[in-house]
């Protein structure tokens, strides 16, 4: 789910930076060093917009500045029962990952409906009902969060396609 969240973030700048272009230099720096990161709970979409920047504190003995910098950014924090549609990045025998955005989801072979069976012997390796549903790496697919796990820096999930209105997306 994506949602608005301020939050705060202490930027060090050169002093070949200070000019009067500081504070553009200021939130360059801010964009890049955190949007598209994870934080462990959510990934920060995009910076929305910079609420405030602190008067600057000069660090003993590197004649670095350091800004304290209040921003409102977009973020996106998956949830236990959430439906999300991603791609399958790859398929194993024990089941298939699926890209989710920059959240890596496992489904595993217990939580794909039974009718759906592993086909190693397919070019590629593929999940398939022998009809009309085939999984393959590069299918589009709607899963349903079952579990999360954060780590600092990267986001695991583990989800199911054993419910109605989930599993590969039709081509059209």
């Amino acid at each position: 789910m994506f949602f608005l969240h301020e939050m705060e973030r202490v930027v060090n700048l050169h002093p070949s930076y200070f000019d009067k272009d500081t504070h553009k230099y200021i939130t360059d720096t801010l964009y890049q060093d955190v949007e598209g990161t994870n934080t462990g709970n959510f990934y920060i979409v995009c910076v929305v917009s910079v609420l405030d920047i602190s008067e600057p504190r000069v660090l003993p003995g590197s004649g670095f500045a350091e800004f304290t910098i209040m921003f409102q950014a977009v973020v996106w924090r998956p949830f236990k029962g959430e439906v999300c549609d991603g791609m399958v990045s790859s398929v194993v025998s024990n089941g298939f990952f699926v890209d989710v955005g920059p959240l890596n989801v496992f489904v595993s072979k217990a939580m794909i409906p039974s009718d759906i069976k592993f086909d190693g012997n397919a070019t590629p390796p593929q999940f398939t009902d022998n009809a009309d549903q085939v999984i393959e790496r590069g299918t589009h697919i709607r899963v349903k969060i079952k579990g999360i796990r954060g780590e600092v820096g990267q986001m695991y999930a583990i989800a199911t396609i054993k419910e109605d209105y989930l599993g590969p997306l039709l081509e059209t």
